[in-house]
């Protein structure tokens, strides 16, 4: 059976005023590529690069709950922040973030990670200090490996002791693009 596109897009957007969903997600065209774009009742839970949405959507499934579509209308408010944000009109988000499955020091890092200002860098070491765990840089590295909110959560703002360009789950090149928007890059990177 072959469904029209008017009746999908009547359909997926019903589930979403009904709050039939747990995890609505869009995909969502940006200069650094497409992002899957992945929301809750409680925030935006996921920005993935490079996606493929039938396996984030499994893995959504298993971390929120199973009731997930792909429904683009509650998603509109964080694809209009990262729009207003690769436009360089926005510099802050304003926006609630899901971390439900995210563990306790992966959390305090990510809170941490939330505060470095636009414009700025800091290490991984730093972040470390900051969480409480002053020792755990390369722990603080298998988090912003794993962030689950990229450019929300600014994971790109984090450098090496050196001030060099290291680890980027979205590739170096991405990293490097994010910087540049922000003119957080000192000659040298």
């Amino acid at each position: 059976m072959t469904v029209s596109p008017e009746l999908d897009r009547s359909f997926r957007a019903a589930a979403a005023a009904e709050g039939l969903l747990d995890v609505a997600y869009a995909l969502h065209d940006t200069p650094v590529g497409r992002l899957l774009v992945a929301v809750t009742d409680r925030g935006v839970c996921e920005i993935h690069y490079d996606a493929d949405p039938a396996a984030e959507a499994d893995r959504l499934a298993r971390a929120f709950g199973s009731r997930v579509l792909r429904s683009p209308r509650p998603t509109d408010a964080v694809r209009r922040q990262l729009d207003e944000y690769f436009a360089g009109t926005r510099r802050d988000f304003d926006l609630e973030v899901d971390l439900r499955p995210a563990r306790e020091f992966g959390r305090a890092v990510l809170e941490q990670l939330a505060l470095v200002p636009y414009g700025e860098v800091t290490t991984y070491g730093t972040l470390a200090q900051r969480a409480g765990r002053p020792r755990a840089a390369r722990a603080v590295g298998a988090v912003m490996n794993r962030n689950p909110v990229p450019i929300v959560l600014p994971c790109h703002r984090v450098v090496g002791a050196t001030g060099s360009l290291v680890g980027y789950a979205g590739g170096l090149d991405r990293k490097r693009t994010l910087l540049e928007l922000e003119r957080a890059l000192n000659p040298s990177s």
